[in-house]
């Protein structure tokens, strides 16, 4: 044999080998699996931190209890200003994040930003519509990566305002006011004035309701003056809706021997004089969107929307320290007026009038 002959025949068996080759590695049979990469859920504070014993801590608790549930990963990261907002997000994507979760309003335009550089992570943000007339954040901009998480927190406010007025009354206070200390003036916060508002005028017509605004959800001497300057003008109850701040208003309705009102999370365990919350559940939000995006289920471009029918929002603990015969009256009424609501019959605003 030449060797001519004997390079043809040597090629023609490495091209029937290679092409074997090729056909075993692209067989699943011959293929070993990969490695299935670990979910990854990230939970992104805004600016009231993880420590505000309210909105970003039950966030942060609803993160716990769902990566315990589905044996995910988890990431928390901080954030101490609005310009952490950006550098968590892409930090969170960096580590391998599937979901990436914004805690609140604030983080709206920052995470449109980042959501369009990465259209194949999904996104949440938490007290903000991304369809929908109440869409006005993420008009005009692409959000089939972003869902909406919002709270009908006018509906269980409403309940709450009616309850402040009608003990103010039973208890004679020497005015019938009652006072609401709200953070940041946005709509996640004064949809909870609108509601307290309606609520009290609607059980107590002539209730003086005092709203007031203490610009920031983490400095409590903020809100403390604010509830102070409340008190002095005769409220007898002061609900606090500003996050880790709103622990400064209901230390002052605390020192004056006033009811406070908590929100978000049950806030009880702060004593006896907390007379109930407005118990807003975002911990199932976020543990309700980890479990869609786990699924293949994610909805973006959507709203996930929680109420009083679907027990997204609520009342807290009634305190002890309310006499039993009055609690079951405020308790009738209250049953009454929810029906409303869940029925569409009672339209609770989400704007508060004269602010």
């Amino acid at each position: 044999m030449n060797k001519k002959r004997f390079a043809a025949g040597a090629l023609a068996a490495v091209i029937v080998f290679a092409a074997l080759a090729t056909i075993l590695v692209g067989s699943s049979s011959a293929r070993p699996k990969a490695k299935q990469k670990q979910f990854t859920a990230a939970l992104i504070s805004d600016i009231g931190r993880f420590n505000d014993k309210s909105f970003n801590q039950f966030q942060l608790q609803g993160l716990n209890a769902i990566t315990k549930k589905l044996k995910i990963k988890k990431i928390a990261l901080q954030s101490d200003a609005s310009s952490d907002y950006i550098p968590n997000m892409t930090t969170a994507i960096r580590e391998g994040a599937n979901i990436v979760m914004d805690a609140g309003y604030l983080m709206a335009g920052d995470l449109s930003t980042v959501a369009a550089q990465f259209p194949n992570t999904h996104f949440t943000i938490t007290d903000d519509a991304v369809s929908g007339p109440a869409n006005l954040d993420f008009v005009g901009k692409d959000v089939h990566n972003i869902e909406g998480l919002t709270y009908a927190t006018n509906q269980n406010s409403y309940l709450i305002g009616c309850m402040a007025a009608m003990v103010t009354k039973a208890e004679k206070a020497p005015h019938q006011t009652i006072g609401v200390v709200g953070g940041i003036k946005i709509p996640p916060v004064t949809i909870f004035l609108a509601g307290y508002q309606a609520g009290a005028r609607k059980c107590v017509p002539g209730t003086s309701v005092l709203m007031g605004y203490s610009g920031d959800f983490v400095k409590q001497d903020l809100c403390k003056n604010v509830a102070e300057n409340q008190i002095q003008q005769g409220a007898h109850v002061i609900f606090a809706v500003a996050g880790g701040c709103g622990l400064g208003a209901l230390s002052a309705a605390k020192d004056a021997g006033l009811w406070g009102v908590g929100v978000d999370q049950d806030q009880s365990f702060l004593g006896t004089y907390i007379l109930t919350s407005a118990v807003k559940r975002v911990d199932i939000g976020i543990e309700k969107a980890v479990t869609q995006a786990k699924a293949g289920k994610f909805k973006g471009g959507t709203n996930l929307v929680f109420n009083l029918k679907n027990n997204g929002v609520a009342l807290g603990k009634i305190s002890p320290k309310l006499p039993k015969a009055l609690k079951a009256t405020v308790l009738k009424k209250l049953a009454v007026l929810r029906k409303g609501i869940v029925s569409g019959k009672i339209k609770v605003p989400t704007v508060p009038t004269g602010s």
